[in-house]
């Protein structure tokens, strides 16, 4: 399995410190659409946003793209392991986002409905991808086998290590650790997008995490074994 190509904002720190994993990854200001906002002016906005789409506004379109749309993209990269797909799934997104706005009830935010469609895009991109490797692995059955790319020597150890952990993780394990240590979402949040419950979504973290720690923790030397 090929590495994923980890689209981490610039701000980002990943330590080997297995002790540090409890270390949220807060996103960079470009992510977020600028300076932080309090809570009650961005459910102000998101309503206005909803408001404006429903009335077929195309400026509020706008607006969440530039709200958004880098903060989409760099999701949409670390799930697709493509910046070429994961701007084909966001312009997707903002298709079925314009096509859909009729179905959307308020239920949860439109800022976390809209993401919950591009998850489910990029889930789409990614099983369709699968299918035409399978297609594409039958057509070469009969071919000699080709050598795996290298990775470029200029990519830190550390982050291959990481990439390559990460693509060992089940997809909502991955997903879930995504969401929230690297692009910064909360769990509530995070369960509206993946339509499960805060606690399952808690749950999951713990879970990717404790795998990670044990993929990443350097194995303990015989001699160190024996001294303990």
């Amino acid at each position: 399995m090929g590495t994923m190509g980890l689209a981490l904002p610039w701000k980002a720190r990943i330590s080997s410190a297995p002790r540090e994993w409890g270390t949220r990854v807060e996103p960079s200001q470009h992510l977020t659409g600028g300076p932080a906002r309090t809570a009650a002016e961005l459910v102000t906005e998101d309503a206005a946003l909803a408001a404006a789409c429903q009335s077929g506004d195309l400026r509020a379109y706008e607006r969440l793209y530039e709200l958004h749309g880098a903060r989409m993209k760099n999701l949409a990269r670390n799930v697709l392991g493509s910046t070429v797909d994961a701007e084909d799934a966001v312009q997707e997104t903002f298709l079925k986002v314009q096509r859909s706005i009729g179905t959307f009830r308020g239920q949860s935010s439109f800022v976390t409905w809209t993401y919950r469609i591009l998850i489910n895009t990029c889930y789409d991109a990614r099983r369709s991808r699968l299918r035409k490797k399978e297609v594409t692995a039958d057509d070469d059955s009969q071919e000699a086998p080709r050598s795996e790319p290298k990775a470029p020597g200029s990519h830190p150890a550390l982050r291959m290590a990481l990439e390559r952990a990460l693509a060992r993780l089940t997809r909502h394990q991955r997903d879930v650790f995504l969401l929230y240590e690297v692009e910064g979402f909360r769990h509530a949040e995070i369960a509206g997008m993946l339509e499960i419950t805060e606690t399952a979504s808690k749950n999951t973290l713990f879970q990717a995490k404790k795998n990670l720690r044990e993929m990443l923790e350097p194995p303990r030397s015989s001699s160190a074994a024996s001294m303990s």
